[in-house]
């Protein structure tokens, strides 16, 4: 293109018809051949015209032009006076055949000689969760230091342009010379740019418009600036050379490239949590209210509560893209929410929809249709997201196929790894990935999240659209196994500081990366299932930490049967019999695992490794507990607490005494159990692990329980409890809330017993055995629930219903709670319990049977009965 596209205008100060159409044409978003079609002419009519081959076209002809451009009323008289070489001149005394009527779709244009400013653009459309970019953005174009170009790049769909036009009509106050805007077509090359750019800012040339804003702050809003990214660079360089005044925001896939171009990324709308079903809390989300509010345009009534679940499961699928969420909105008008995300869920990439792609420029004037190339940019999510991978170079395609295997956030350290090459010969070289990763956000392909390290995440969409690519290269295989090593060492690095003072970021690193984790898991055990078990053994205590040993305990027993892990590392399987061993305790399987705990310290004490044998002993002792083996389990712990003091490992020491305190209680000394938990605190201070001294103030509750000081004990649980919160740990949640509860009943609080309890079924795992599903919170229930088995998690709650019943004064309901917790008990880890329980069920029952069957277990258990329990019973 020429530099300068000033023309001179005609005899009289007359502007050209053919710069006329031209101006008028490039408003409206249309080619010369849109133009001649809509028109009834012939292209070359239209070509000769604008090129000034021809400069007094039939009066026929122009009045067709017009028609085709839509122009009206004082802009449709003055184009037909200069098609016939005249001059219109209008109230002012300006030729008002250079005002072009309605540059853009749904403009409204305002006399420039009227007060405030002159407006040349679409209204703004009602925008949701864009309050912060809204206010950031339009702070941006109101400061002192405000910068000539203001870029918003991003993925097709994800609300560039409606955002650009809810900041121009924000700040057009601002701006009173004026505010505009373009839409560029494809094909277009500089001179139809800075023509356009002229003509909605009421200039014919650039000399003129220059002259007008002079002095007077300007916007202008260059959309799709994709479509033809040099000459609009080019032409952007020499306006806001020209006109010092003049501010511009663009919108396109990627950055025009000038100096003092500032970039934004359009991130899509944040998603609900997976577990986000209320809809209060639905609404306060971005993505979960545009869809709402785009399913009430297609269907009468709201989401009902079955449909809140696929609700945020599809909002979440749509990875929270404002175009994606609204094409499938609209499908809401057929099906129901369960029905769209059963149908669609795994399909989002197809979403396809006649208005992907002109957003905010729908409404076009009278006689005229949306521009076929615009809404021709992306037919499919899919051919929207590949626009933009187009634009990376092989390497970075490349890259952003293996970064695809992230599931979800990840570091640059993780991008590093991942993207290093595994045979590379020289270990030294380092290949710095983030120019890259700034590569994919400037285009909108990466979004940026957060505080911590893990902050990066693909936009779903794009995700999905690498691993096609991936999938058709033949890589995925190998990119998923380097994904799972890359997992691997983060779990191996972080899982040693989930004891200590940093245990709770190490545990929240690991949540943020349970999807990676569950992905490289799966992935592994079919393809390296070495690597499989080496994650899985350094994840054993984070499971237990998160309530899940029960799933963990299954991947282990998985990977440890299969085959091609006979021949791993001895030492490796026996840390994997450890972590069997261990998470069966937490959910009453001990005994089934009691072979692979003494299996496991057979070969980790033969290493001569302090470390592995006392985590072997650890384990060992709590698989006894367990199991009814007390004195053994006495034993182990006794061995652990020599070994830890031999080699200076205060946390082991720490454990120790924690494990013998259950061994004082059982033999009824309490004040020796609460000097062991004294030493318990003391130690856990001294090796900085927080965790360890709210156990042992959980347990010194407990003890004062045992004691019937009831008040001390609901005042210290209460405390433990509020610290727990942070720390996750579920398991001993539980049993601090039954603690808690246990000591409100004997004291008579039974109404505040039954709200503990009701939380405690809240907080426990779901679904007990057909005993209290659908209780409300707060409520006794009336009886226990009959048939089938009883599961170990029940017992607490049990006792607490049968002790809350003999408060009361109801012996016979009591009783049936009673039996309820014997058999629960006998079917978990804490044989004290069912002492408790069968205290509990003879006082009530004053059967012979309960307490001979009391007797029985106090004497294989070594258990002495508590003075509290003695007075029962008297």
């Amino acid at each position: 293109m020429t530099p300068d596209h000033d023309h001179l205008p005609g005899a009289g100060g007359r502007t050209p018809i053919g710069e006329l159409v031209r101006a008028h044409r490039l408003a409206a978003g249309l080619t010369q051949v849109d133009l001649a079609q809509r028109a009834g002419v012939g292209v070359r009519t239209v070509r000769d015209l604008e090129r000034g081959r021809s400069h007094r076209p039939q009066r026929t002809t122009a009045e067709l032009i017009a028609g085709a451009l839509g122009l009206t009323g004082p802009a449709r008289t003055g184009f037909l006076a200069s098609a016939r070489g005249q001059a219109l001149v209008g109230p002012s005394g300006r030729d008002t055949a250079r005002l072009p009527h309605r540059p853009v779709v749904g403009a409204v244009l305002r006399d420039l000689d009227l007060p405030g400013t002159p407006m040349a653009l679409p209204p703004a459309v009602a925008l949701i969760g864009r309050e912060r970019e809204l206010a950031e953005l339009a702070g941006l174009l109101t400061g002192d230091s405000s910068p000539p170009v203001l870029s918003l790049v991003g993925l097709a769909g994800v609300g560039k342009t409606a955002l650009a036009l809810a900041v121009a009509h924000a700040v057009a106050d601002a701006h009173p010379g004026g505010v505009a805007g373009v839409l560029v077509g494809s094909g277009s090359d500089g001179n139809d740019v800075l023509a356009a750019a002229c003509a909605v800012l009421g200039a014919a040339r650039l000399a003129e418009l220059a002259a007008r804003l002079r002095g007077r702050p300007a916007l202008l809003l260059v959309d799709a600036v994709e479509r033809a990214p040099d000459p609009v660079a080019e032409v952007l360089h020499l306006l806001v050379t020209a006109v010092p005044t003049l501010r511009v925001v663009v919108t396109g896939r990627h950055p025009v490239g000038l100096p003092g171009e500032l970039v934004r990324p359009v991130a899509p709308l944040e998603v609900p949590p997976a577990d986000v079903v209320d809809p209060d809390e639905l609404a306060r989300w971005p993505a979960a209210a545009l869809f709402t509010a785009r399913l009430t345009r297609v269907r009468p009534e709201p989401p009902g509560p079955g449909e809140l679940p696929a609700l945020t499961a599809l909002v979440r699928r749509l990875g929270g893209l404002p175009l994606a969420i609204e094409l499938m909105a609209a499908r809401g008008r057929i099906l129901d929410l369960p029905e769209l995300l059963d149908r669609y869920g795994d399909r989002v990439l197809d979403l396809a929809g006649p208005e992907l792609g002109g957003r905010g420029w729908e409404a076009a004037p009278s006689g005229r249709t949306a521009e076929p190339a615009r809404t021709a940019v992306a037919v499919t999510l899919r051919e929207a997201v590949a626009t933009s991978y187009r634009l990376l170079d092989d390497g970075e395609q490349a890259a952003l196929r293996r970064l695809s295997v992230f599931a979800n956030r990840w570091s640059v350290e993780l991008a590093e790894e991942l993207l290093a090459d595994e045979v590379d010969r020289d270990p030294a070289a380092v290949v710095d990935p983030v120019p890259l990763l700034d590569r994919l956000v400037e285009l909108g392909l990466l979004s940026v999240g957060g505080a911590g390290p893990l902050r990066f995440r693909l936009l779903d969409a794009v995700r999905e659209y690498a691993i096609e690519q991936a999938a058709g290269r033949g890589e995925l295989t190998a990119m998923r196994r380097r994904h799972a090593v890359v997992i691997t060492r983060l779990v191996t690095r972080t899982t040693p500081d989930l004891v200590g003072a940093r245990q709770p970021t190490a545990a929240r690193r690991l949540d943020e990366a349970t999807g990676d984790i569950g992905a490289a898991l799966a992935h592994a055990a079919g393809d390296d299932p070495v690597t499989a078990l080496r994650l899985a053994a350094r994840l054993t205590r984070w499971w237990r930490m998160r309530g899940r040993d029960v799933s963990g305990r299954q991947w282990l027993r998985r990977l440890l049967a299969d085959p091609r892990t006979a021949d791993a590392d001895p030492v490796l399987r026996a840390w994997a019999l450890l972590g069997v061993a261990r998470l069966a305790a937490e959910h009453g399987a001990a005994a089934q695992e009691l072979p692979a705990a003494r299996a496991a310290l057979a070969v980790l004490a033969g290493r001569a490794d302090a470390a592995g044998e006392l985590a072997a002993r650890t384990v060992l002792g709590a698989v006894l507990v367990a199991t009814g083996g007390y004195d053994e389990a006495a034993e182990q712990a006794h061995a652990v607490l020599a070994l830890a003091t031999r080699h200076g490992r205060t946390r082991d020491m720490a454990v120790a005494q924690h494990q013998l305190t259950w061994h004082e209680i059982r033999l009824g000394d309490l004040p020796a159990a609460r000097r062991r938990l004294a030493a318990v605190d003391r130690l856990a201070a001294q090796c900085g692990e927080p965790r360890l001294r709210l156990l042992a103030r959980a347990d010194l509750a407990e003890v004062a329980r045992l004691e019937g000081r009831h008040g001390d004990a609901v005042e210290q649980g209460r405390r433990v409890l509020a610290a727990l919160v942070g720390v996750g740990d579920p398991g001993h949640r539980r049993r601090v809330l039954g603690t808690v509860a246990l000591a409100l009943a004997r004291s008579g609080r039974v109404d505040e017993a039954a709200e503990v309890l009701a939380e405690l079924r809240c907080d426990g795992r779901p679904g007990p055995s057909g005993a209290w599903p659908g209780m409300e919170a707060g409520t006794v229930a009336a009886r226990p629930a009959g048939g089938g088995p009883v599961r170990a998690e029940e017992g607490v709650c049990a006792l607490i219903e049968g002790t809350v019943a003999q408060q009361r004064g109801d012996r016979e309901l009591a009783a049936e709670w009673f039996a309820v917790a014997v058999a629960a008990g006998e079917a978990g880890q804490d044989r004290r319990d069912v002492v408790e329980a069968l205290v509990g069920l003879a006082a009530s029952s004053g059967s012979a049977e309960a307490r001979e069957r009391l007797a029985e277990v106090c004497r294989r258990g070594g258990i002495r009965l508590l003075p509290d329990e003695e007075r029962l019973l008297a």
